[in-house]
């Protein structure tokens, strides 16, 4: 774990805090805010995308090294067909508009997810900024987009029977790293598991995100509404999560 040097007091004293490598946001609130503001589920998604950018920044500055954003979920094509159209046209926009920006922060993107599912044009800006920011080395900047962590745990399960069936493995070779190393978010290697989960509006739920990865994580729930989410607010999550005493289920010795 990396070491922060963060200010927190009114007196500018500096605290030490434990960064977590992999942080995850359940970005939850957007319509919520938008009621708020008078205004259209619409308008509060739009606020929404647009936070991405300042919260990934900020993580990229503390020093964080994947940030995994839920975009959009399995289960949210369920919505209004209006409501689903406009967020499928809100990664089109936002890697028009941020790409330059990420490139020049270093910030890679990357993605989980049934990607090839999303509409053409959805799909290929997606595409287009993975290929764009390829090089970069500095934060993960991770979507979950038409996620679902059930669905992620079936299909893993189906690829390791198709490799014992055409004798790849043998079902004693199935293990907790092998079916790890088939789950979507693989390709992160070491830093697949989050360390903290933030979910933001209130909400204590998972919903149905990164269900294996998620054992030994850290949670910490933001009365925030996502668009109103801040740089300052993830630093507070942060310093919370280096009070915390993990264990991973073992006995620390004292």
């Amino acid at each position: 774990m990396a070491i922060l040097k963060m200010t927190k007091t009114k007196n500018e004293k500096k605290l030490e805090v434990i960064l977590p490598e992999h942080v995850a946001i359940i970005m939850d609130g957007n319509g919520r805010w938008a009621k708020r503001q008078h205004k259209s589920r619409i308008f509060g998604h739009k606020a929404g995308m647009q936070n991405v950018e300042t919260i990934a920044l900020a993580a990229n500055n503390l020093g964080v090294k994947v940030l995994t954003l839920f975009a959009f979920s399995t289960e949210n094509w369920g919505r209004p067909q209006d409501e689903v159209n406009y967020l499928m046209k809100l990664p089109i926009d936002f890697f028009n508009t941020f790409v330059p920006e990420l490139i020049e922060n270093n910030i890679k993107v990357e993605g989980i997810g049934e990607i090839d599912d999303l509409p053409e044009k959805t799909r290929q800006a997606f595409l287009n900024a993975v290929e764009d920011t390829k090089d970069n080395t500095g934060l993960i900047l991770n979507f979950a987009i038409n996620y679902g962590g059930r669905t992620e745990i079936v299909d893993a399960t189906k690829s390791i029977v198709n490799q014992v069936l055409q004798g790849k493995i043998k079902t004693e070779d199935i293990d907790e790293k092998l079916f790890q190393n088939n789950l979507l978010t693989n390709t992160l290697a070491e830093k697949a598991n989050p360390d903290l989960i933030i979910r933001t509006s209130g909400e204590q739920r998972i919903s149905n995100f990164l269900l294996w990865q998620s054992a030994y994580s850290e949670f910490y729930f933001s009365p925030k509404l996502w668009p109103d989410y801040t740089a300052e607010d993830l630093e507070e999550a942060l310093a919370a999560y280096s009070n915390r005493d993990r264990r991973f289920g073992k006995i620390r010795e004292s």
